[in-house]
């Protein structure tokens, strides 16, 4: 199976809901970036894969028509947070598998503000089995809304297993302004005080509202290739694929009384596990890190799936600044989802732009000293988890 490289990335600035552009018009711009980035013209992909959540069937077809019509497979996926990543997953499983030498995977949300929630109120929940689970924990409760309550559960589930306090959670979004005002992409870059994290409006559990990413609009692009696609168009693909792995619920999900596991954590740790037995390397080879932070709560379970610290080591870590720069590894470079915004069919393909720049090494002020390696962890309830680690080409 041929390795894949990583040719151009796109990606374009977030924004608030009803401050952006029409979806198919953040799609365009993000793709013809991409495209300009690899050195290839739109007639030359062969297959795309288009991640979207909250947008009509084909609708990956009508963004790309805007770029051209040739006629190529598109297919269009929908896997909640971890989309852009799952339309990565499939890209690149066709340059592996000698289907395809040169793909295109983009992803794209026009979002509502506002708490996430139902669409279809008609029918039965999508996360039911989850939900059920949850209800048996946590019990039910109207005030909060329910995407909280389950990151917010998992951060009471971990303090109980290891006593960690709420100013701990707080303190990673102290650290993602201070990376985030680096990232002209990001939309929120301005710093921000333990003290404002902690005394903002409470969500669940140790969460506060400064620990919640914000719903955004935007849109990411990447383009694959073979490595002898790449050789014989004379491109500067320098960006590898090193590992993947996608992972969806285990019955212990189900099965125990743990909001860490409804929240996806042994998806993310066989995810890890699976990638780092691909590649032959482990967490300390790793430089930077681009995880799913929706919710501080789930950054910090999340240092521990991934194997970056051990297990009931994360206030430790956090509080030696083994997260950001000087540290065992950097963290969320780009601000992560708490600063940058989590367009949810987008963030997959943004975090592989943010970790393309820096292997690259044109990350400008928020580059990481001496990146070899890069991993990336992109998580979506119901459930999927994506785990994805570069390396130079």
């Amino acid at each position: 199976m041929a390795r894949t490289l990583i040719a151009g990335v796109g990606m374009i600035p977030f924004a608030k809901p009803g401050q952006s552009a029409d979806w198919d018009v953040m799609a365009e711009q993000a793709i013809r970036l991409a495209l300009t980035d690899a050195g290839v013209g739109y007639e030359q992909i062969q297959q795309a894969y288009a991640g979207y959540v909250y947008a009509d069937s084909t609708a990956g077809q009508s963004a790309l028509y805007r770029v051209g019509c040739t006629g190529i497979p598109i297919v269009n996926v929908n896997n909640n947070c971890s989309t852009g990543s799952s339309a990565l997953f499939l890209a690149r499983q066709m340059i592996e598998a000698g289907a395809a030498d040169c793909v295109l995977a983009f992803g794209f949300e026009q979002m509502l503000p506002g708490a996430l929630g139902a669409v279809f109120t008609d029918r039965k929940r999508t996360l039911d089995h989850h939900l059920t689970v949850q209800e048996r924990i946590l019990g039910q409760d109207d005030t909060s809304p329910l995407v909280a309550q389950q990151f917010g559960g998992a951060g009471l589930d971990y303090q109980q297993r290891h006593g960690a306090p709420d100013e701990v959670f707080g303190m990673i979004s102290v650290k993602a302004r201070r990376h985030a005002a680096n990232n002209p992409m990001a939309l929120f870059r301005d710093p921000i005080s333990l003290e404002e994290v902690m005394g903002s409006k409470h969500l669940y559990g140790p969460l506060t509202r400064y620990q919640a990413c914000p719903p955004t609009c935007g849109a990411a692009a990447a383009v694959l290739v073979s490595p002898a696609f790449a050789a014989k168009h004379g491109l500067k693909a320098e960006v590898a694929i090193l590992g993947q792995a996608m992972t969806t619920d285990y019955a212990e999900t189900f099965t125990g009384r743990s909001m860490m596991s409804i929240v996806g954590y042994e998806m993310t740790r066989e995810a890890a596990r699976s990638v780092y037995e691909q590649a032959g390397v482990g967490p300390d080879d790793i430089q930077a890190v681009e995880l799913h932070d929706c919710f501080t709560a789930n950054e910090l379970i999340s240092y521990e799936g991934l194997g970056l610290c051990e297990e009931g080591g994360a206030e430790r870590y956090i509080r030696d600044g083994q997260n950001t720069y000087g540290g065992r590894h950097v963290v969320n470079p780009s601000g992560g989802l708490l600063s940058k915004g989590h367009p949810l069919g987008a963030t997959g393909l943004a975090q592989c732009y943010e970790l393309t720049q820096q292997l690259r090494g044109t990350a400008d002020r928020r580059q990481v000293e001496s990146v070899r390696h890069a991993l990336q962890h992109n998580l979506g309830l119901g459930g999927a988890c994506v785990v994805t680690l570069y390396g130079r080409a």
